[in-house]
């Protein structure tokens, strides 16, 4: 491969990595449900409760992000095979997006992170922020990635730039709340769940490609 070549692929690595982890973690989809649940509680005690979300996921998916491959091996999964599982997954978040009943934790989840003092850990890091479709598209590009000098390090980083974005959607998730509304929220909800299933629909056809090639 050309050095041209490389620096091509890796952008495309890089970019193919931020869109995904945007569309994932949703960080607009993340302003009505940090309101829902924190919205009542003093500026400084938000901007305290979002920095320990978001420090919480990223501790998460780094963690599956360089054990990730371990735990496959350990457990003999292929890649081929958690792609095509992973987009499973995806493509049923992406229709519930679709139809604007996206709920990233259960009722039950729900009823109990209203009775807890700190909601940053549960229900907001994970599965909120760091839930199964995060997870499960980290796991995806990090197999990517091996492919690539420093590709790793590279969907660490962009990852880590969605995080930062999702850091700062928190903060502003009232002036956010106040200028989209609920309606604008599912609009730009339902986009992102579109890009998904097409999203989704890719890993299924390239891991099914891959399990009888």
């Amino acid at each position: 491969m050309e050095a041209g070549d490389g620096d091509a692929a890796l952008s495309g690595l890089a970019i193919r990595t931020f869109l995904t982890m945007l569309v994932v973690i949703d960080p607009i989809g993340l302003v009505p449900m940090f309101l829902a649940l924190a919205g009542d509680r003093p500026a400084a005690e938000q901007r305290r409760v979002a920095l320990r979300a978001i420090l919480t996921a990223s501790g998460i998916l780094i963690s599956f992000g360089v054990g990730g491959s371990w735990l496959l091996g350990r457990l003999e999964i292929s890649l081929d095979a958690f792609r095509v599982a992973g987009g499973l997954l995806l493509f049923r978040i992406a229709v519930q997006m679709v139809f604007a009943s996206y709920e990233r934790e259960t009722k039950a989840e729900k009823d109990e992170s209203r009775a807890r003092q700190d909601i940053s850990v549960f229900p907001l890091a994970i599965p909120i922020i760091a839930g199964p479709g995060a997870i499960a598209s980290l796991m995806i590009l990090i197999g990517e990635s091996r492919a690539y000098p420093l590709g790793f390090v590279l969907v660490l980083a962009m990852t880590g730039i969605v995080l930062m974005l999702g850091h700062l959607a928190l903060i502003i998730s009232e002036p956010i709340g106040r200028l989209l509304g609920r309606t604008g929220v599912n609009v730009v909800t339902r986009v992102l769940g579109i890009l998904l299933a097409a999203l989704a629909v890719q890993y299924v056809a390239d891991g099914v490609r891959g399990l009888f090639r």
